[in-house]
């Protein structure tokens, strides 16, 4: 088992995951030692549909078509005021 300091560990922490693959690594804390546990992953995530475009989508405008469009409005607005 190796035992190392907290801040050996936060220094090293690659190594001391790497280490705890293939045996016991305890971090030692004042009087506290906590103990690194290696379990391979169990958990599949399914593969996620990827979405085709839809008419909302389709019908969307770009962040420049808006602030053009607004500044059309303004100007025809203004000029109506007047």
């Amino acid at each position: 088992m190796t035992v190392v300091s907290s801040k050996e560990f936060a220094t090293h922490q690659r190594k001391y995951y790497q280490l705890a693959v293939n045996g016991r690594v305890a971090i030692k804390r004042g009087k506290n030692l906590f103990y690194l546990v290696h379990e391979p992953a169990k958990t599949q995530y399914p593969e996620q549909p990827v979405l085709e475009p839809d008419d909302d989508l389709r019908k969307a405008i770009t962040a420049d078509e808006l602030i053009r469009r607004i500044h059309e409005d303004k100007r025809r607005n203004f000029a109506t005021c007047v």
